[in-house]
């Protein structure tokens, strides 16, 4: 039997702001009753541009209806770019905690609320490309999915990825693949490139190797989880042009991903007199 803290029953036992808002501004669905959990999530806005009424419909177990509930509140009074920044482990986080067996409910909740910006932003809704990006048939989860998981909540075994995904948790034939996965990015964990030292000068060519490889490996991989993409175009000291594509092209929050994620990363990985900075190619 799971564990759950006081707040995680209050939100089953007594859920907010549970219904369909009518005249909503955008709405996020994720899931379906086929694999087990659902969810819907309505957004309204105020005059002002900020998130007034926030709804949900659900099918789930408690630990779903509790994360979809303490996640409808939390956005109240959000402007749409501060509600972006909400992870899965916000929710939880909100929530006291949740049994690590149940972290894949509050990973549906902000999935929902993506969905749900990018139907505020007018963008299409996240689709697969083609069958081969999906590595759980039974769940239908993909491989970017579960690159994200692992990425954002530092897993490391199957079991912390079926937790969080559901993949694996079916057939079982997708854990090969999901070992794969495990296995490789702990070894692009372990090759990252070293923070520069302050006493170390370095070269032109040298920072780019390393901006290039911190890209390829650490960036461009947490932003195509989303739909998004990003090309290095130039580097010029410390100065750093890259191209946003996808789902990140045009985006209202396309600063707040070069500043507070590409940006960040750069500096703390390379060298932190980095500035990034968008251009068009």
């Amino acid at each position: 039997m799971w564990e759950y803290t006081d707040k995680v029953k209050e939100h089953f036992i007594n859920p907010k702001n549970s219904g369909l808002i009518e005249d909503a501004d955008a709405v996020g669905e994720v899931g379906s009753l086929a694999c087990g959990d659902a969810l819907k999530l309505y957004i309204k806005l105020d005059d002002e541009g900020k998130i007034k009424d926030a709804r949900f419909k659900t099918f789930g177990c408690a630990s779903a209806i509790a994360s979809s509930s303490v996640l409808t509140e939390m956005l109240k009074g959000k402007t749409p770019e501060e509600a972006s920044k909400i992870t899965n482990r916000d929710i939880a986080r909100e929530l006291g905690g949740l049994p690590k067996e149940k972290m894949h409910c509050s990973v549906m909740g902000q999935q929902a609320l993506d969905a749900a910006l990018r139907n505020l932003r007018g963008e299409p809704p996240l689709v697969q490309d083609h069958e081969g990006d999906v590595v759980c048939e039974c769940f239908g989860v993909t491989e970017d999915q579960i690159r994200g998981a692992i990425a954002g909540n530092d897993l490391t075994t199957v079991e912390d990825v079926t937790h969080f995904t559901k993949a694996g948790g079916g057939c079982t034939d997708c854990v090969p693949d999901i070992e794969r996965i495990l296995h490789e990015l702990k070894e692009s964990r372990t090759s990252r490139p070293e923070p520069v030292k302050a006493d170390r000068p370095m070269t032109n060519i040298r920072r780019m190797q390393l901006v290039t490889k911190v890209i390829d490996e650490e960036i461009r991989p947490n932003l195509k989880k989303d739909g998004g993409d990003i090309d290095l175009v130039d580097i010029d000291g410390t100065r750093v042009m890259v191209a946003l594509r996808g789902a990140c092209s045009g985006c209202p929050s396309s600063q707040l991903t070069l500043k507070d994620f590409v940006e960040k990363k750069l500096r703390d990985r390379v060298d932190e007199k980095i500035l990034v900075e968008e251009v068009n190619s």
